[in-house]
């Protein structure tokens, strides 16, 4: 499953081919918040030679005012036509890497933080291979306020709604774009959606979600709805995650390094070293999988969201759980994720941990099958389930106290990452809600 190379010539006799009018360039800040700069057709032979400059000092966590210039430089791997951007021309789109202006990569780019990880397990002969489930909201403005545009639950399926043209839509477009989408259907809440796509290599499946939220969006708007990842826009009901499949393969993809057929839960020692890995960095790890004030709204007890730190097999309270598949579709489905993170650091640190227990031969506790929600606090204790932080400023004082953490990121994106969310969480905790009002005021 190595990804095909292409060359400037055949991109070239492609656009010529397609009549392409323009092409958006992109990458995402450090909080994963998509970038992008449009040139026409003729920038593009120069552009894919040399990049295209810009201000570091503008984009969140990456350069200060006197280390400013950048230079975005397209991955040619990445071409692809868009196919909702038919208005004035077709448009192309590439995702970039960003260089120093002396031809280095930049060591902020949250994509080269996962290429690093990528580098690692290609030299143990491997791939990383991710499948996501993207979850999200869609939701009406009534009188200025965002509400859900429907009233189904999970699986539901009804008349021809503005919800279901939406999927219908972006399936096509997935279709068309090669991504392989697998499902989309509704999700527990009101208003709560789900798209699949077949898993890919890590990055190739980053760079796949960067287009595939820009075509929800997109869809969404032209059917007078607004598409958010929010993990929790609405209390009382499940909020947004995004559960990730992750499997280690050989570099075809034809062999899975977490099967083996001998063992009673068809896994080898390699895959539980490697659940090892991510069970123990799971509270390191969390800033950076669950990175929003938001994010820690939807991981509490009682909304099928995780919370405590076990595995288990058929057990959906469990933060990772082992799908029923053999051979290829053995896997780890990591619970804890929500899609408003940045996908080039979650897939990044969800490698990185379980590359360390690899290394270490992290054993992992037993499985646990129980509904853990239901347990008591003693016997939690007693059972050793630890839990992931309860706020982003918890899971912030993790992620400061970890040399792990530093190392897989590096000390750029370590520092402005920590930085920048620390001033979320400073503005978060000293703002006054209408909850503290409501209950507080009329009896303090």
């Amino acid at each position: 499953m190595q990804q095909n190379q292409i060359n400037k010539s055949e991109i070239l006799k492609v656009v010529e081919k397609e009549n392409i009018k323009y092409f958006y360039l992109q990458f995402t800040d450090i909080r994963g918040t998509v970038k992008s700069v449009t040139i026409p057709v003729n920038r593009l032979e120069k552009v894919l030679d040399e990049g295209v400059l810009f201000d570091g000092s503008s984009i969140l966590g990456y350069a200060t005012i006197d280390e400013s210039d950048m230079r975005a430089h397209p991955d040619l791997n990445t071409f692809e036509i868009l196919p909702w951007t038919d208005d004035g021309g077709k448009a192309g789109r590439f995702v970039c890497s960003i260089q120093t202006p002396e031809g280095e990569p930049f060591l902020g780019d949250p994509r080269y933080v996962l290429k690093k990880q990528i580098e690692k397990v290609n030299s143990m002969g491997m791939d990383f291979f991710v499948g996501p489930e993207f979850e999200f909201f869609l939701l009406e403005n009534i009188n200025g306020k965002y509400v859900p545009h429907d009233s189904a639950g999970y699986f539901d399926f009804g008349p021809l709604d503005k919800g279901e043209m939406v999927k219908k839509e972006v399936l096509a477009y997935l279709l068309s774009l090669g991504y392989e989408p697998e499902a989309a259907h509704h999700e527990v809440s009101p208003g709560q959606h789900e798209i699949d796509l077949r898993y890919a290599q890590a990055i190739k499946m980053a760079d796949r979600i960067i287009t595939l939220k820009t075509a929800i969006k997109t869809v969404a708007m032209r059917h007078g709805l607004y598409a958010t990842f929010m993990p929790k826009p609405i209390y009382g009901v499940n909020g947004t995650g995004m559960h990730v499949h992750q499997s280690l393969m050989d570099i075809s993809g034809n062999i899975n390094y977490f099967w083996d057929e001998k063992d009673r839960y068809g896994l080898s020692e390699f895959a539980y070293h490697y659940l090892g890995g991510l069970l123990k960095h799971s509270v390191e790890i969390s800033a950076i999988i669950a990175s929003w004030v938001n994010s820690y709204k939807r991981l509490v007890v009682g909304y099928e969201a995780p919370v405590y730190i076990t595995w288990a097999n058929r057990n959906r309270s469990a933060l990772v759980r082992v799908p029923a598949g053999n051979n290829l579709r053995k896997r780890f489905e990591y619970r804890a994720p929500d899609s408003a993170g940045n996908l080039y650091l979650q897939f990044a640190v969800m490698l990185a941990a379980g590359l360390d227990g690899i290394k270490n031969k992290i054993e992992p506790p037993e499985p646990t099958e129980l509904d853990i929600f239901h347990l008591s606090e003693g016997d939690r204790k007693n059972m050793k389930i630890d839990h992931l932080p309860e706020s982003l400023g918890e899971a912030l004082h993790h992620m400061r106290n970890s040399s792990f953490m530093k190392e897989v990121l590096g000390e750029h994106v370590y520092n402005n990452f920590l930085h920048i969310k620390q001033k979320e969480w400073d503005d978060f905790r000293s703002y006054v809600t209408d909850w503290e009002i409501e209950h507080l005021l009329p009896i303090l």
